[in-house]
């Protein structure tokens, strides 16, 4: 069993990491592989079954940590092993898929949570009817019963975790209709899957204990996409419903939210310019603590993307993306403001999450810029520079937790550096990734009042996924 906190000097840990990952990956009859042995194809590739599944492990270590009441520097290994399995008659899909999600290291004092550990638990187990062209010819209908995982659209409010160690599940019932000329309608009503345990004990002990679901909580709405003729361009909207009550042991901010929005978007593609603007409004009511007693207000909050990038066709194809976001804070008038991302993912767009997770989408301006490399099939190389504003001084500072009571430590939060590389040593198979982020800290994060000042962070990680 590893230490409860991993004592070797984090930059050579990580260094040592990356070098044997490497070292693994450039051996000649690994390097010179191009498929490997997969459970399907151990089983017979029987008609109709998938079965597939991947290990991934991940080192990472952050230092000069940002978040209040954390010890300045930990360190953790993320073990995350998942297994899918369904079977396919036709008219009718049954699925299912069992994640097993664990960190060791970190210690007290590290900000492990939930987000990172959910050990042994049921990610999906569903029923999907497949009713073909009932709806019209060319056209495709489903409906599924279950529990299952969702995107939706951008994945900025819905999501299924990819860089995260654990992953947003739903109990419920989805119905998807695609046409034929690419249009897409899902519609979809949930209980939000909440994972346990939720007390650091034991999730630092890899407890397990079985996810739950209640009517207590439920998650509801609708999406919507179609082509338009621009070049591959798409328009979005969609409507989202969160709706929450406090239940025996659980004391809630009994959330009413409901979110509106829109996006405008092309995808990237070699030679051309592509763009993605996005706007959702959130209204609705919340309480302003998790105490029966805690105030109500209503809700006025919002959220914006607008982005605009070019790919090169020759060379390593580069692609620039110059982006501006903005999440509304709390403003501490006679409504609430801070904006609620619900189910969504951020780390394509706002850097690593796990141990880190400083930027997200919540009272934050941010303009930045993104470059990627692609210098073979296998490879990629990126590099995102952003500069962070606090929406509100009044409220927490994004997702750092950081407060100013005084309100005199300013608006300018900082600049974030990342550059990350992903090989896929062998394609399909193995993939190595290994990526740093340098938090520089502005006025409000060095002056606010609940501010560490331990200085400047620095996080690194490196992992190792196999598929099989």
């Amino acid at each position: 069993m590893l230490p409860v906190h991993l004592r070797a000097p984090r930059a050579l840990c990580l260094a040592a990491t990356a070098s044997g990952l490497l070292a693994l990956s450039t051996h000649p009859a690994l390097a010179q592989q191009t498929s490997a042995p997969t459970l399907q194809n151990a089983l017979g590739d029987p008609e109709g079954l998938t079965v597939e599944g991947s290990v991934r492990a991940r080192y990472e270590a952050i230092d000069n940590q940002f978040r209040p009441g954390k010890a300045d520097s930990r360190d953790a290994l993320l073990l995350q092993t998942d297994l899918k399995i369904a079977y396919d008659t036709g008219p009718v899909e049954i699925g299912g898929e069992v994640t097993d999600a664990r960190a060791y290291g970190g210690g007290k004092g590290s900000s492990l949570a939930t987000t990172e550990v959910d050990a042994l638990d049921i990610t999906q187990a569903y029923l999907r009817f497949n009713l073909g062209s009932a709806l019209g010819e060319g056209t495709r209908t489903s409906l599924e019963a279950g529990r299952f995982t969702m995107d939706m659209g951008s994945r900025r409010l819905v999501a299924r975790n990819r860089f995260r160690n654990t992953i947003n599940a739903f109990s419920g019932f989805r119905a998807d209709w695609k046409g034929k000329d690419g249009q897409v309608l899902s519609a979809f009503y949930t209980m939000p899957v909440t994972r346990l345990p939720s007390d650091q004990a034991s999730i630092l002990d890899n407890e397990i204990k079985m996810d739950t679901q209640s009517f207590d909580q439920t998650f509801w709405g609708g999406f919507a996409s179609s082509p338009v003729k621009m070049g591959g361009a798409h328009v979005e909207a969609y409507f989202y419903a969160l709706d929450e009550e406090d239940s025996p042991g659980t004391a809630t901010k009994n959330r009413h939210l409901r979110t509106a929005g829109g996006r405008f978007m092309r995808p990237p593609k070699p030679g051309t310019f592509d763009f993605d603007f996005e706007g959702a409004y959130q209204f609705g009511n919340t309480r302003l603590g998790t105490s029966a007693s805690a105030a109500r207000a209503d809700v006025s909050a919002y959220f914006a993307h607008g982005e605009l990038a070019y790919q090169a066709t020759s060379g390593w194809k580069p692609r620039l993306a110059l982006e501006l976001d903005v999440a509304s804070g709390n403003k501490g008038g006679g409504s609430y403001n801070r904006f609620d991302t619900l189910y969504g993912a951020r780390r394509f767009e706002f850097g690593p999450t796990s141990l880190y997770g400083a930027l997200g989408r919540n009272n934050i301006r941010s303009a930045g810029a993104m470059l990627k490399l692609f210098p073979s099939k296998r490879i990629l190389l990126a590099t995102m520079y952003r500069a962070a504003w606090a929406d509100s001084t009044e409220d927490s500072f994004s997702s750092t937790s950081v407060t100013d009571a005084s309100g005199e430590a300013g608006r300018f939060a900082g600049h974030q550096i990342e550059g990350l590389a992903t090989w896929w040593a062998v394609p399909k198979v193995l993939q190595i990734e290994t990526g740093a982020t340098y938090l520089i800290r502005g006025d409000y994060l060095k002056n606010a009042s609940s501010a560490n000042g331990y200085g400047d962070t620095l996080y690194g990680y490196v992992s190792a996924q196999v598929n099989f």
